[in-house]
């Protein structure tokens, strides 16, 4: 197996585990990661989001929470994996089940540099958000406000010290 296959296995793992400092660890420190609703820029915004998401997980809705992955593949610059979660949305307290695939990038240590994850928004929010995302889900507008929303919600998260203590190194 590529060391690189290695390192998306590790991380899925520790996803589903929700274990967000190991997850952090395979981040290079100028990671991106970008989706349907967070578009981050370094290692502090990329770990600080996995942190703030398996927190407000382990805190409010750990009995709801699954997290299935498979056709991770990765080679010296590329990779990629589908995964699959179930959870409790906690803005909201509804169940979603969210299929995603994710792209990644890796540096010459290992590291991921870019993740990309595509899912269905609209199947998203008319799962977490009920009627409001059923009727307004496809739209430019709720898709923007909804990014807002979570961008200040991790903007408070991170004001409050919730961040990783280092940069990893290569492992």
């Amino acid at each position: 197996m590529h060391p690189n296959q290695t390192r998306l296995e590790n991380f899925y793992a520790a996803f589903a585990r929700l274990d967000a400092d190991a997850m952090a660890d395979c981040y290079a420190p100028d990671a991106q990661f970008d989706d349907e609703v967070f578009s981050l820029r370094g290692h502090e915004q990329v770990s600080g989001m996995w942190r703030m998401l398996c927190e407000a997980t382990q805190a409010k809705n750990r009995d709801a929470w699954k997290l299935v992955y498979s056709g991770i593949e990765a080679d010296d610059k590329t990779g990629k994996a589908h995964w699959e979660a179930d959870y409790r949305f906690s803005a909201s307290g509804r169940q979603v089940h969210n299929v995603i695939d994710g792209v990644f990038e890796f540096n010459d240590a290992g590291l991921i540099t870019r993740h990309r994850d595509r899912f269905d928004f609209w199947g998203w929010s008319r799962q977490a958000l009920g009627i409001p995302g059923a009727v307004l889900g496809w739209t430019p507008f709720f898709r923007n406000q909804v990014k807002r929303q979570a961008a200040a919600n991790l903007d408070k998260y991170l004001a409050r010290g919730n961040q990783p203590s280092a940069i990893p190194e290569a492992r």
